[in-house]
């Protein structure tokens, strides 16, 4: 028998019913019923409830109320538009009668949306393009040495570009092994017992472990493996490292790590869920999974994580899916009104980094998955990804194929794959720069200005046959590159915000989190053609927001009697 054998139940969450309220009928759920603060009647929803045995409570955790404040706060300090979190309510009904209960729910009234969320697993199975399956490596029975050697020889994404990442060279800088960065894993299980999981380990500080614990030990052993000269040695082994498990909803798994975390810092979803392809229908070999930030409640709970600062790497998904066909810009009917296929990004953009699977290097371990970088054929792939780790042949913690024997606390493998492998690479270089910024005294990289600095510099992806590098996985990070620019401030100039002055008013902007070390020239003008005259004032003003960051308040007055589109573009000089 296989000791890997999983317990399906364990390492992935079951179907989940989502209700969304219509807004105007501010909906209270409460333990003894329902009420409406605008006086709206309920009596039909609770006649469904009711008579199907089921009952509702805030998806998100706490009262309606709370919730809003929470998205009031975060979004009076964000330049995001932030879903309102209190409009999510998840249904607990029984799972052969959810599509009947969506179903009935979607024709009431003070129902804007009522969905079933396929059961949500790790992104560690393969699609039909491949031919062995990821992740179900066999633990070696013989006994490990009495001193575990040291592994990180094998850890060829350590390695400078093109193989590797070039952590090393991020070791070198103070800050540079992520010291003061706050990573927080979502999945199912870990084993933080792990000999080499002893240092800057925060446990599990959300939901409740799993006993399949191998992939989410494998994943913190990338990021956070111990610099102590046996096992492995993690990107980022001084990040502080934690973990939240989907025992719960995974919208609300991702806010409460949200909410544990802040700027600057990183999330990572090692999730996928079956999609439209194959009907939603769960497989063995995850063909046709994506990223969950398809579904509305998931897609809203990143984006309230991103609007907080944090960083939230999602795993693209292991479905060997084309993520820009058509077929996910079908909205299904059960969906809400306004909902559009998030993967086109634009309006629907999360701000989450989409990571792919790449094949490492020829010969790594003695094995050739392709040429280096190319796309892994099970890894979904598409413009929205923005960047890639490897998908096979990595060296980390758990499942005991490289060392065994009956203690799993010694257990390492050879063999951690998927689009689950590649997203820790990624993370821990990220957790590399922000320790590195945050010990310069530099701003932390924004969720956006992070994707675009991973998309911008890298090592390019290459083509293999039957995968041209058009089915877009993007760059694997180098951070000899990514650091540089990450901190050069002397000649950055761009657009802060866009936004339109009705005729002969005037309109205030704010931007905030700007390091007070910096010098930054603002300019505004309009983009609107009006000759003839000036169309535009502006004047701006300064807060000392807090000792290390300024916020800039800048009021921008049209002088003319139509509406004028404006853009501010600031420079930044340089930094005293």
């Amino acid at each position: 028998m296989n000791p890997n054998t999983r317990d399906a139940e364990a390492v992935r969450g079951k179907p989940e019913l989502v209700m969304v309220a219509k807004s105007d009928v501010e909906l209270r759920a409460r333990p003894d019923g329902l009420t409406s603060a605008a006086n709206a009647d309920l009596s039909p929803l609770s006649d469904v409830l009711d008579d199907e045995g089921a009952t509702i409570e805030p998806l998100f955790g706490t009262t309606e109320e709370r919730l809003r404040a929470d998205v009031e706060a975060v979004a009076s300090e964000s330049d995001m538009d932030v879903p309102d979190l209190s409009l999510y309510y998840t249904v607990d009904a029984d799972e052969d009668r959810m599509e009947a209960v969506a179903k009935r729910l979607n024709e009431l009234d003070a129902v804007e949306a009522a969905y079933v969320k396929p059961p949500a697993e790790p992104a560690e199975a393969v699609g039909e393009a491949e031919v062995e399956a990821l992740n179900d490596m066999t633990p070696a029975i013989e006994s490990p040495p009495v001193n575990t050697p040291d592994f990180t020889p094998r850890q060829g994404y350590l390695d400078s570009a093109p193989d590797g990442i070039d952590a090393r060279y991020a070791w070198q800088f103070p800050g540079g092994r992520g010291q003061g960065v706050d990573v927080i894993d979502l999945e199912w299980g870990w084993n933080f017992s792990h000999e080499d999981h002893q240092n800057n380990q925060g446990g599990v500080v959300g939901g409740s472990n799993s006993p399949y614990d191998n992939h989410g030990t494998a994943v913190i052993g990338e990021i956070g493996g111990d610099q102590n000269g046996l096992g492995v040695t993690g990107i980022a082994s001084e990040a502080n490292v934690s973990a939240v498990a989907f025992s719960m909803a995974t919208a609300r798994a991702i806010r409460l790590a949200a909410n544990r975390l802040h700027r600057g810092d990183i999330m990572l979803l090692e999730i996928h869920r079956p999609g439209p392809r194959n009907n939603f229908q769960q497989r063995g070999d995850q063909d046709g999974y994506i990223a969950i930030e398809w579904w509305p409640d998931d897609w809203a709970a990143i984006r309230y994580a991103v609007a907080k600062g944090v960083i939230v790497v999602e795993a693209a998904g292991n479905g060997d899916e084309n993520l820009d066909d058509a077929i996910y810009d079908n909205r299904p009917s059960w969906f809400p009104s306004d909902w559009s296929n998030p993967f086109r990004r634009g309006d629907r953009d999360s701000g989450a980094i989409v990571v792919g699977a790449g094949a490492p290097p020829s010969g790594t371990h003695g094995n050739d998955w392709g040429p280096d970088r190319s796309r892994l054929g099970f890894s979904n792939y598409g413009s929205i990804l923005d960047a890639q780790g490897w998908g096979r042949e990595v060296t980390t913690t758990g499942y005991g194929d490289l060392q065994g024997g009956s203690n799993k606390n010694e257990w390492y493998t050879d063999q951690f794959s998927g689009t689950s492998s590649a997203s820790p690479i990624v993370v821990g270089a990220l957790a590399c720069v922000q320790g590195i910024l945050r010990r310069d005294s530099q701003a932390q990289l924004s969720p956006l200005r992070a994707r675009e600095l991973l998309r911008s510099t890298g090592t390019p992806q290459q083509d293999a046959p039957g995968r041209p590098s058009s089915q877009r996985i993007g760059n694997r990070p180098d951070l000899r590159e990514l650091i540089p620019n990450a901190l050069q401030t002397s000649d950055w100039t761009g657009v802060q915000f866009r936004g339109t002055v009705p005729a002969n008013s005037t309109r205030r902007w704010f931007t905030w989190g700007w390091p007070a070390q910096w010098h930054v020239l603002w300019t505004v003008v309009p983009t609107s053609p009006d000759p003839g005259g000036p169309q535009i004032s502006w004047n701006v003003e300064v807060e000392r927001a807090t000792h290390e960051n300024i916020t800039y308040w800048i009021s921008i007055t049209n002088k003319t009697g139509s509406s004028v589109d404006v853009e501010a573009r600031y420079a930044v000089l340089g930094e005293t």
